[in-house]
């Protein structure tokens, strides 16, 4: 199968991006976690490479409990990382993140990019807000919850 280029337009046609920044907004609520979006236009290389530099670029490992977890997709090529910093990944281990990632590669493969991110999302929700319960009097939404369509990805 050839890859489509997708343009910024066909990936937000791809993508409901109100849907998926309401699911950010309602796991972000029972949580001190942030979770972002980040969605690539098609590249070659490395997904997890280009995945870890935009976790740099956002700020991700900025939140004060690094808690932070991105999704990183590229729907032309059908695929995604799912990156979670230090302090989320010490409390869930590598089998819950290939969990997620199994989750989520079911409806992408499908093609239907907006519910595989919008159950990713709730999945990670729920175990941020175990480990990381909101606290109203010292916690704030310290990223943002629109979705990120980045740069075009340097080759890596």
């Amino acid at each position: 199968m050839r890859p489509r280029f997708m343009t910024r337009k066909a990936l937000l046609r791809a993508i409901d991006s109100r849907r998926i920044e309401e699911a950010i907004r309602q796991a972000e609520w029972r949580t001190s976690g942030e979770v972002r979006v980040s969605v690539s236009r098609f590249f070659w290389g490395d997904v997890r490479r280009v995945a870890e530099r935009a976790f740099a670029r956002l700020g991700m490992t900025a939140t004060r409990h690094r808690n932070g977890i991105l999704f990183f997709i590229v729907p032309a090529r059908r695929r995604f990382v799912v990156l979670g910093d230090e302090g989320i990944h010490a409390k869930v281990g590598q089998e819950f993140w290939e969990r997620v990632a199994a989750a989520v590669s079911e409806h992408l493969r499908d093609g239907d990019f907006t519910l595989g991110l919008v159950h990713g999302i709730e999945t990670v929700g729920e175990q941020l807000a175990l480990h990381f319960p909101f606290d109203p009097t010292t916690d704030a939404n310290e990223l943002s919850d629109q979705i990120d369509f980045g740069r075009k990805p340097s080759q890596g």
